[in-house]
């Protein structure tokens, strides 16, 4: 692999731990907002979040959504 792959590589790593680290504070967040939910219940409202993503249920890009693939 040359270093334009490396690179791709590294990215795709980082790309994957900042998902990680993501995933891990929506975690706190959601059990800070409710303390009294099972670990169950917490796992189930992070699997909604990441189905979900109120306010991004389109993506996190601007434009216009289409179909895919096209």
């Amino acid at each position: 692999m040359g270093s334009d792959g490396e690179g791709l590589a590294e990215r795709l790593r980082l790309t994957l731990r900042l998902h990680d680290e993501g995933v891990r504070l929506m975690r706190q967040s959601l059990r800070r907002r409710h303390p009294e939910a099972t670990d169950e219940e917490i796992e189930r409202r992070l699997r909604e979040w990441l189905s979900e993503r109120p306010g991004a249920e389109r993506g996190d890009a601007e434009g216009v959504p289409v179909s895919w693939p096209r």
